[in-house]
């Protein structure tokens, strides 16, 4: 039986998570992440069927992504807006939660363990990347003091994807940082964030997605008192690509090409 939070309470306790998963990021460099864009285009039924071992109610919930799709925006299909919506899902228990277990998985050194979900990704980054990017300040935020893993000048890579918030005051109403203790937020100077409010399960406030293998430079770390310390970043490009570029796929009339 599917169990998907809706409440308001519900919804912001979720965006909280999702937004406040970065205390997992690994601070060091990992290898490329590569190999997904060589998958066919499939929908989103068969992209989650390598997933059923890792995540055994992964088709019920692809289901009710889907009837919930089938009039989607941005000029999305009904598969690529519903591949966005799963991702932003969250059901009992949470570490089986795609996201959750997808970003670990992005997490890891071995990259053969991303093998399982490569038909998702090429079916998930190419929905984002058909959304247009945006430049804007956006922010996270996380309850623990991660500043002595972001002094000022050095290059990081958040390897998960990255759920933020477009306004500052949206963190500041979370109940967690009203309290005592270390706290940190991130104020992020990005070019290539998506917009994905209109394709997410929770589509009451904006929701905006950094795609996996971001790389910033940290501008400053300064302590603001009562625990908060307050990391500014700024994306840049990489030398080298860190997330190997979806083809470009044209869309022919009963089929879907993929062009270079």
């Amino acid at each position: 039986m599917l169990q998907i939070a809706i409440s308001g309470r519900e919804e912001a306790e979720q965006s909280l998570v999702h937004i406040s998963d970065i205390a997992e990021e690994p601070h060091e460099m990992l290898m490329p992440i590569s190999g997904y864009d060589e998958m066919p285009l499939v929908s989103l039924d068969e992209a989650v069927k390598p997933l059923i071992s890792l995540l055994p109610q992964i088709r019920d919930y692809a289901h009710a992504a889907k009837q919930r799709c089938k009039k989607p925006a941005d000029n999305l299909t009904p598969d690529e807006s519903a591949s966005i919506m799963l991702y932003t899902m969250e059901w009992e228990p949470l570490d089986q939660c795609l996201y959750v277990v997808l970003n670990r998985t992005l997490r890891f050194k071995d990259r053969q363990q991303l093998k399982p979900w490569f038909l998702y990704l090429k079916l998930f980054l190419t929905a984002l990347w058909r959304l247009p990017s945006t430049q804007k300040f956006i922010y996270r935020s996380v309850r623990f003091d991660l500043s002595r893993h972001y002094p000022k000048g050095k290059t990081v890579v958040w390897w998960g994807f990255s759920s933020c918030a477009v306004s500052v005051d949206v963190l500041k109403s979370q109940r967690y940082l009203k309290t005592s203790g270390a706290k940190t937020i991130f104020v992020i100077d990005c070019h290539s964030s998506k917009d994905i409010s209109k394709h997410s399960y929770y589509p009451t406030k904006d929701q905006i997605l950094l795609l996996c293998a971001t790389q910033f430079r940290v501008l400053s770390s300064v302590y603001q008192g009562y625990g908060l310390h307050t990391v500014q970043l700024q994306e840049i490009q990489p030398k080298t690509p860190l997330l190997q570029p979806v083809t470009a796929v044209k869309r022919i009339p009963g089929k879907i090409k993929n062009t270079l």
